[in-house]
Order: C-alpha cells, then sequence, then structure tokens
C-alpha cells in the first residue's frame, strides 16, 4: 500500500478497535486519502498490525478500553468523524466473556464512544453492526434492513441493543450516526482473523488437506474486507443527510451463498481436499440466511467489487506463500464468526 504522507483533506477521524482486522487495514486507507488517523485499542491481539503507520505524520496510536471512558476522553479533542470497530466480536467470543462483559463492551463502550464523540463535535458516528441481527429468515427471501431481527446469540442481542441507542440518538445529537450491519468478511489485512468461515476454510484445507461442515445448506452472507473499507469511506464522505440514522447492509448480493458451495470453491483452489458434511442438533449461533443489498446501493451507490471465488483465490496465494503461514489458529468446529 502507498502511503501518501501529504494529508490533503486534513480532518481527523478516531478509529476503535484501530489494530484489529478492519480497523488496521481501514487506518492505511484513510492515510492514503489524506485524513490525519488516530487509532484507539486496547491491544488484546497486539498492535503489529500498526507498526507500519507509525512513522507517518497524520497517524497516532494511543491504549485505551472502550469499558474505560475516562482512558477515552483525552483522544476526542478536534476529531471530524469517528469510526467505532472495537467489540467483543462473534458468539463464540461473547459466549466465552459471558452475559456480562459483553454488553459491556458491545453496549455500554458503544454509549461511551458516542457521548464523547458528540461531546467532542464530531459530525458523524459510523458503527460495525453485523447481518447476525437478522438470525434465521422466516420465508426463506432476502432480509432487508427493514426485516424483523431474530437474534441467534447474545453477540446478536448485544448489537442489536447497541443499534438501537444510536438510532434513538439520531434526531437530536449533532454527531450522525450510521448503522452498518456488515456481512461474514473474508480476505487478508495486517491482522487476519481466521475465525471466518472463508478464511478459515482456506486455512484448514491447505494445512489439513481436509474440512469438516456443519449445516452445508445454511446460508451466510460473505464481503471481502476491502470492500467493507471502501463502504466506510463512502460513509465518511457521504452527503451527511444520506446516513443520518440510516442501517446499511454491506455486501454483495452475488456473496450469499451457502457453506457447501463455499467448501467447492475452496477445493477448486486447493486440489485433493477432502470434504466431510456433518449436521448440529443444535448450536448457539444457527443463522440460516439471505441478504439484500439493495439498499446502499441505491441510496450510497455502493456496489461490492470482490467477489468470493477471487477473494479465496487471494487467500490460497497469501497463506500458500508464506505470508500468513504463522497468523491465527485454527479452529476445530465450523465457522461462524461474524
Amino acid at each position: 500500500m502507498k502511503i501518501n504522507t501529504k494529508t490533503k483533506k486534513r480532518e481527523h477521524i478516531l478509529i476503535t478497535g484501530g489494530a484489529g482486522y478492519i480497523g488496521s487495514l481501514l487506518c492505511g486507507e484513510l492515510l492514503c486519502r489524506g485524513y490525519r488517523v488516530t487509532a484507539l485499542d486496547n491491544l488484546l491481539f497486539g498492535g503489529n498490525s500498526l507498526l507500519g503507520y507509525l512513522t507517518h505524520p497524520g497517524f497516532s496510536f494511543h491504549k485505551a478500553d472502550v469499558c474505560d471512558k475516562d482512558s477515552l476522553r483525552p483522544h476526542f479533542k478536534d476529531v471530524n468523524h469517528v469510526v467505532h470497530l472495537a467489540a467483543i466480536v462473534g458468539y463464540p467470543a461473547c459466549e466465552k466473556a459471558g452475559d456480562e462483559a459483553s454488553y459491556r463492551c458491545n453496549l455500554e463502550g458503544t454509549r461511551n464512544v458516542f457521548e464523547l464523540a458528540e461531546a467532542g463535535g464530531a459530525g458523524r458516528f459510523v458503527f460495525s453492526s453485523t447481518y447476525s441481527n437478522y438470525g434465521a429468515a422466516e420465508d426463506g427471501r432476502p432480509v432487508t434492513e427493514e426485516s424483523p431481527l431474530y437474534p441467534q446469540s447474545i453477540y446478536a442481542k448485544t448489537k442489536i441493543a447497541a443499534e438501537r441507542y444510536l438510532l434513538e440518538q439520531a434526531p437530536s445529537a449533532r454527531c450522525a450516526p450510521v448503522v452498518f450491519r456488515f456481512a461474514t468478511l473474508f480476505g487478508p489485512s495486517p491482522r487476519t482473523r481466521f475465525d471466518l468461515i472463508i478464511n478459515q476454510f482456506v486455512l484448514e484445507a491447505i494445512r489439513e488437506r481436509k474440512l469438516v461442515i456443519y449445516q452445508k445448506d445454511y446460508n451466510r452472507s460473505f464481503v471481502h474486507i476491502r470492500d467493507i473499507i471502501r463502504s466506510v469511506t463512502l460513509a465518511l464522505e457521504a452527503p451527511i443527510e444520506k446516513i443520518r440514522g440510516q442501517v446499511f447492509n454491506v455486501g454483495s448480493n452475488l456473496g450469499n451463498l451457502s457453506k457447501e458451495e463455499i467448501a467447492r470453491l475452496v477445493q477448486k483452489y486447493v486440489p485433493g481436499v477432502e470434504v466431510e458434511y456433518k449436521d448440529l442438533s443444535y448450536d448457539s449461533d444457527m443463522r440460516d440466511v439471505k441478504v439484500s443489498f439493495d439498499k446502499i446501493e441505491r441510496v450510497l451507490g455502493y456496489k461490492a467489487r470482490i467477489g468470493v471465488e477471487e477473494g479465496i483465490k487471494e487467500m490460497v496465494e497469501a497463506i500458500g506463500s508464506g505470508l500468513l503461514s504463522d497468523m491465527g489458529v485454527v479452529l476445530k468446529n465450523a465457522a461462524s464468526g461474524d
């Protein structure tokens, strides 16, 4: 990534969870676009993903936890917009942390960050949510932003609670919140996650030559991480009246695929991989849903550019070349991350 050292726009973006999967890649993109960037993170997973930006004159990092409002407070001065990514992400992590900790981070943490953004005069608040909120579609048709929410996990419940809080603030707050319900991400970043279906399947296929797929017919929706980065930059630059108090699904209609379809694509690019299919009688995240992304295309002109097959090829090349060989831990159960 070519870094532009001339901060042309001079607008200041604060990113919570800046060292994470999305945040670490977003920092680089915003710096390239000429923004000043402040990244906040509690460094639970380390900070190596941000080392490449340390010498950039437009970048700064501070260790802070969204659950500790006092640790956040000094960093909201002269901030134009906030991208709130920090969270306990995914149902396994929330199950492990427990209900109280999950709500404290994902709901109270969001409240802390938004209150400081509002008090500090920030203009926009981009919130990272999830299509997990929809749960299982009743009629099998793609869900829209107006569809009922049937959360299947504590993770989704905390995200729905945070969404509701933000949308309640939208009519009266100076800071305009926008809710992005991201599809399941895939693709490499400075801190690649391997608890997400496509990334995990590729890694398991290469390392173990075998995939064990649970609930093969269950549908998920997938989006490349670079397309997520594009959506966030669009939210920062679109007319504010188009994003204030809005909820957008972020992904691609072509990214609605079953786990079996993903496994077949992985087999195409990792020859000789054995696939075993199993069923679960019960799991705490039994999502089976297709998602419509028509609204974000219609309102913001957004359209995902990187398809699932292209992303699988990219991951095969990145792992096969050794670039990602030492990252992540392969989960033994079916991937079901955000």
